[in-house]
């Protein structure tokens, strides 16, 4: 499951994800970023009580970084400054 994981987050398109070679198994507690929905409610998508699959890569040139969170089902991307702060979701897929 995991390999089949990171392989379909190293073709999500993004390209800091192509090199990506690890995920770390986390709390949803930890990785649950509340950012704001199209409609301006802000929501969080992760269960803070499952474990994901996730990694953070450094955006080049930036002070921001992208953190994906993956299960069985699907995977979110965040982008994120310091400690989480302004997230925004990027992609989400399901698999």
């Amino acid at each position: 499951m995991k390999e089949r994981i990171l392989t379909e987050i190293k073709h999500l398109g993004i390209k800091e994800f192509e090199k990506l070679n690890s995920l770390n198994l986390l709390d949803g507690h930890y990785l649950n970023l509340e950012i704001e929905l199209p409609n301006g409610d802000r929501a969080k998508l992760l269960d803070d009580n499952k474990k994901y699959y996730a990694n953070q890569i450094d955006i080049e040139n930036s002070d921001k970084c992208y953190g994906v969170a993956a299960d069985e089902s699907f995977i979110v991307v965040y982008k994120y400054g310091c400690d989480g702060a302004d997230a925004e979701l990027i992609q989400i897929k399901r698999i």
